[in-house]
C-alpha cells in the first residue's frame, strides 16, 4: 500500500482515539477528517489490518495495534518538528505551518528529522503547544484545563490549542493569545457562550466552541 496514504490513516486514527480517551476510531469520523467516502475508508482499513498495523472490525471501529501505534507517532514526530523547524528558522507564522508540515513529513528520512531535532534543541512541543515525541515514541504530556472552563478573574498562560485552523490561530495571534502568552478571563458567560479574555492589552471575544480548544494552566498571582 502507498506509504503516504497509510500514514495519514494511523497518525489521523491515532489523533482520534486520543481525542476519545482511546474508544475506537470509527468509519465515519474517519471519512469526514480524512475527506473520503465511507466506502473507500473501509477498504483501507481492511488493508490495514491485514498489514496488522490496526484492528479493524465493521460497525466496531479501528485500533492501532502495537505496530501502528510505533508507525503513527513517527509521522506525528515529523510533523511537529517541522512545524517548529518551519517558525524557528524560516520564521513562518503558525497558522502557514501545519500545510508545510503536511507535505515534509512524508518526504523527511529519520536521519534528517533527528538532525533537525538536534539543531532545535531536543524540544518537547511544537509552535501549537502540541507534545513532541521523541525517536523512541515517547512525549511528555500537555497538561492544562480547557479556557471555556475557567472563572472571570483566572489569571493563566496559554499552553496548548488543540487542533487550530488557520482562522483560529490567526484571530487568537491578533489578540494577543500565542504559546506562552499571559492572560486573564474578564468575563465568561455560561448562558452566552462567550468568554472574552485580555493578553497583552488587548480584549478578544472567543465563542465557547473556540476556548474549548484552548488549554491554559492558571497561574497564582499572590
Amino acid at each position: 500500500m502507498e506509504s503516504l496514504t497509510a500514514e495519514n490513516y494511523l497518525k489521523t486514527i491515532y489523533a482520534i482515539c486520543a481525542d476519545a480517551d482511546d474508544e475506537a476510531a470509527s468509519t465515519g469520523e474517519l471519512a469526514r477528517r480524512l475527506e473520503l467516502a465511507p466506502g473507500t475508508v473501509t477498504g483501507m482499513l481492511q488493508r490495514l489490518d491485514e498489514a496488522r498495523l490496526i484492528k479493524y472490525r465493521p460497525h466496531q471501529g479501528a485500533r492501532l495495534t502495537p505496530a501502528g501505534r510505533r508507525a503513527a507517532l513517527r509521522v506525528i514526530r515529523r510533523h511537529r518538528l517541522m512545524e517548529l523547524f518551519l517558525t524557528r528558522t524560516l520564521g513562518m507564522s503558525w497558522d502557514e505551518v501545519h500545510e508545510e508540515a503536511e507535505r515534509l513529513e512524508h518526504a523527511a528520512s529519520d536521519r534528517l528529522v533527528d538532525r533537525i531535532d538536534a539543531f532545535l534543541g531536543f524540544p518537547e512541543r511544537d509552535p501549537h503547544g502540541d507534545p513532541i515525541p521523541d525517536a523512541t515514541g515517547e512525549f511528555r504530556a500537555v497538561g492544562g484545563e480547557s479556557l471555556d472552563r475557567c472563572e472571570a478573574g483566572t489569571r493563566f498562560v496559554l499552553v496548548r490549542v488543540i487542533r487550530g485552523t488557520p482562522d483560529l490561530l490567526r484571530y487568537l495571534a491578533d489578540g494577543g493569545l500565542e504559546i506562552g502568552a499571559p492572560g486573564e478571563v474578564v468575563e465568561n458567560h455560561a448562558l452566552a457562550g462567550v468568554i472574552t479574555v485580555e493578553s497583552a492589552e488587548r480584549r478578544t471575544s472567543l465563542s465557547r466552541q473556540m476556548a474549548e480548544q484552548i488549554l491554559v494552566r492558571a497561574i497564582d498571582v499572590r
